[in-house]
């Protein structure tokens, strides 16, 4: 698939036309330049595999009303993405990472314990996973 520090040809000729996938390197040193704090860094990349196989399933489930919207090409080679892709974040070269910025070095915590509480929240159902702001009602 695609070398550190870019994207794999095909999928940008045919799934991603014109994309670009920044390295981490890349990612920090923009955020660094825009005065951003990192504050965190997180691989996600077996998170993303498992995601890659849910679409994978859920892509097979509806494949026949895609063929009917595009045509059998694009459903074979978005097929062929997924589990192309997947492969690759579960045993190749590919990562992705989850990276928290901050404005202000003050906001920085001291621990992790922020990821436990709103994960326990959004499944008790008191945070929206869209904001992670706490609902009150």
């Amino acid at each position: 698939m695609a070398r550190i520090g870019g994207s794999d040809p095909w999928i940008r000729k045919y799934i991603f036309p014109g994309s670009y996938l920044p390295t981490l390197s890349e990612a920090i040193a923009a955020a660094e330049r825009s005065g951003m704090w990192v504050t965190d860094v997180e691989v996600l990349r077996l998170h993303y595999a498992e995601t890659l196989r849910h679409w994978s399933e859920r892509f097979a489930a509806e494949r026949e009303t895609a063929r009917r919207l595009y045509d059998e090409r694009f459903s074979r080679m978005w097929e062929f993405y997924l589990a192309v892709c997947e492969m690759a974040f579960r045993n190749g070269r590919l990562m992705v990472f989850q990276i928290r910025l901050a404005k202000r070095r003050d906001t920085v915590p001291l621990t992790r314990d922020y990821i436990a509480e709103t994960e326990t929240g959004q499944i008790a159902g008191n945070i929206s996973s869209d904001t992670n702001t706490r609902r009150t009602s």
